[in-house]
């Protein structure tokens, strides 16, 4: 993945930037700031790069701005935004506890609805999946919980205890509240207390500090593969001020990944199709005598993917744009675009180009000019040689080996009880490699099969500490073969 800044918007009056949000269907970007700043801006993007994978354009370089709406009803710092995605509403609240309900008519947007409880500011609001229920939290413990059409549904006031934001579940079955001291508590839709969630034991007090981010992945429309990794492997982080970070499964998950991003966490979203978080926050660069800006990016298994060091003072906020090829961030009183070139997922063979999208699998008859579309959900790493083309993907436990001919035609299949992420193909194996270990699968070229029954015993898995290196514990970073050799 290669990152770039491409814009920066200033905002009149050096009025600072707080919160973003992006509309993910329609580029709605929303903008809360000081001083009751509250924008609903849109890129003209006019005519976009005619070259796409998958039916989706590349972003362009540049852009000028196709709406600049200010909205009016703030007086205090705007804190805490959020869009609806499916209703097209906007819903902004500000320092004094102010909260409004923004629709679009006739192509302006304005107030149809205004609450104010005058009692505690508002940390965190979310919309669940389907965009029937929000979910309120405040500062002193008060949760509510409304319809899209302003009625409200429950509320509780939870004492001694501080929130600091919220997430609904995949299912909108359950609601995660942050709360103060580091600590993150599960509800049900109902208001009633199940537990707390595991924080990974290991950690110190000084690890976790506080929470900065909570983010529970909501499935949108699929986007396009750009990391090898299953799809929303662990939809739900844990990001906390001190850098760590703790990806989970699900609330439920006891043995979650725990990354250190070095930096003081500021904040962090997921991308469209949830195989991307990016992180954004302050630390200081070998060389320089103060912190820095700096965005991270992570994939669903915690691996680090890209860093980009930013400009400014006060990073706030970050916001992925649609399709995921751009990301925006609040630095001071400045709106910073950045756009992003994914990695692609494709191999060339028999006159046939194969690549993943968000359609599904590509075959491509170059030749011919025909194109096949071919269903294989969780698409990891593809690979060819010849006349075949090795495709690999996760299931529920494992991970599948498919040999496809030209025609997107599976003819041969195997499950490998690997974690993989890496699959290559020579004229004798298929080599599938996970970070830690890898296995050698023979098949038989001209029958596009692998071996079975006895044969089957030649294949052979490999840990890459078996053989004393001199380095313990270092991860697969990339494999290459030939016909006789292999290496990773």
């Amino acid at each position: 993945m290669f990152i770039y800044l491409s814009k920066k918007i200033a905002i009149p009056n050096n009025t600072k930037v707080n919160c973003l949000a992006w509309h993910q269907n329609q580029g709605w970007i929303a903008v809360g700031g000081d001083d009751g700043l509250l924008k609903v801006l849109k890129l003209d993007t006019g005519k976009e790069s005619q070259s796409s994978v998958g039916g989706q354009s590349a972003a362009p370089a540049s852009v000028n701005l196709a709406m600049n709406q200010t909205l009016q009803g703030h007086s205090g710092k705007v804190q805490a935004i959020t869009w609806n995605e499916q209703y097209e509403k906007l819903t902004s609240s500000d320092e004094s506890g102010l909260i409004i309900v923004w629709m679009l008519y006739k192509g302006a947007w304005c107030e149809e609805m205004i609450n104010n409880r005058n009692k505690s500011v508002v940390k965190g609001m979310c919309w669940n999946d389907i965009g029937l229920k929000i979910c309120i939290v405040y500062e002193d413990g008060a949760v509510i919980v409304g319809s899209v059409d302003g009625n409200r549904i429950w509320g509780k006031e939870f004492k001694k205890t501080s929130m600091l934001g919220v997430q609904w579940s995949s299912d909108s079955q359950n609601l995660l509240f942050s709360v103060k001291g580091g600590q993150v508590h599960l509800y049900d839709h109902e208001g009633n207390f199940m537990n707390k969630i595991t924080i990974q034991s290991t950690l110190g007090a000084n690890d976790l500090a506080e929470i900065a981010a909570l983010r529970y992945y909501l499935k949108r429309t699929k986007g396009i593969r750009d990391t090898p990794t299953k799809s929303v492997g662990r939809p739900l982080v844990v990001a906390f001020t001190s850098g760590c970070i703790q990806f989970m499964r699900s609330y439920t998950d006891d043995k979650p990944v725990v990354v250190y991003a070095n930096m003081s966490i500021g904040c962090c979203e997921w991308n469209e199709d949830g195989t991307v978080v990016a992180v954004a926050g302050t630390t200081k660069l070998q060389g320089d005598s103060k912190p820095s800006n700096v965005i991270q990016f992570f994939s669903s298994k915690g691996e680090h993917i890209r860093s980009l060091k930013l400009p400014g003072t006060e990073l706030s906020s970050c916001a992925w744009g649609p399709g995921s090829l751009r990301i925006c961030l609040s630095i001071d009183s400045f709106i910073y675009f950045a756009n992003i070139r994914p990695y692609y997922l494709w191999t060339y063979f028999a006159q046939t180009m194969v690549f993943s999208s968000n359609q599904g699998l590509l075959f491509w008859d170059t030749n011919n000019n025909i194109c096949r579309i071919k269903s294989v959900p969780h698409v990891i790493d593809l690979a060819s040689h010849n006349n075949l083309c090795a495709v690999l993907s996760h299931d529920e436990a494992s991970s599948r080996l498919s040999l496809c001919t030209a025609l997107s035609t599976s003819v041969d299949t195997r499950l490998i009880p690997l974690d993989a992420v890496f699959v290559r193909l020579n004229g004798q194996f298929a080599i599938i490699a996970s970070r830690t270990s890898f296995v050698l699968c023979p098949y038989v070229p001209s029958q596009a099969t692998f071996l079975s029954g006895v044969a089957q015993k030649k294949e052979r898995f490999y840990h890459v500490d078996d053989t004393p290196a001199g380095v313990k514990h270092d991860s697969t970073y990339d494999v290459s073969s030939r016909y006789s050799s292999i290496i990773m």
